[in-house]
């Protein structure tokens, strides 16, 4: 399977000729959904999903099923559903945005397990039950700290690990990210740290 990071929380999944994007926002490169069978969105903010790109796309778009996106048709999903999408067995799993402060905003989040393998969990540091080898790690928001993005990281303990939601830190701010990440020891069992990279 290949994996292309763009900006911010855009991530596309390729094998076989079939391609799944998830979270294409309004800051996410055009090009990611070039070729797209099917499109994932975890939850309803415009750094997430851009509504008027896919609303033009014509494929099929799975977003929680109380995700509140209004001028996109969706097939809503629900917390433990399992479906194929663009040949890609998907669990979604959590259910809520993290808070950002005060308990609000709050809205419906889903992260996607992709084939068992790949683990995206948008606005939120839901740990799954299962074992999971590769890891998109948010690791800046509003909504939570570095230590956070650490701590979610050892929790998971994934094979390897990747960073996302991070469009508004500037290449400095990646350096420390990356720094921090590396100071982790690897688990039992090893993985290669997170990274914050530029698409």
């Amino acid at each position: 399977m290949r994996i292309t990071k763009y900006t911010h929380a855009c991530v596309r999944l390729e094998h076989d000729g079939r391609v799944l994007v998830i979270d294409p926002g309004t800051w996410s490169e055009p090009a990611a959904l070039t070729g797209a069978d099917a499109v994932l969105v975890t939850h309803e903010h415009a750094d997430h999903v851009d509504v008027l790109r896919l609303a033009g796309l014509g494929v099929p778009v799975y977003a929680p099923a109380e995700a509140d996106i209004p001028r996109l048709e969706v097939t809503g999903v629900a917390s433990d559903a399992e479906f194929t999408a663009a040949g890609f067995r998907v669990r979604a799993v959590g259910g809520r945005h993290a808070f950002i402060y005060g308990g609000q905003p709050d809205c419906a989040n889903l992260g996607y397990i992709i084939d068992e393998a790949v683990y995206h969990p948008g606005d939120a540091l839901y740990v799954p039950e299962q074992s999971i080898e590769t890891l998109m790690v948010p690791v800046q928001g509003s909504w939570m700290k570095m230590a956070e993005a650490i701590d979610f990281v050892k929790a998971v303990k994934p094979q390897r690990a990747f960073a996302i939601h991070d469009a508004q830190i500037n290449d400095r701010g990646l350096s420390s990210v990356n720094g921090r990440l590396a100071e982790d020891p690897a688990p039992p069992g090893g993985r290669a740290h997170a990274r914050a990279v530029r698409a």
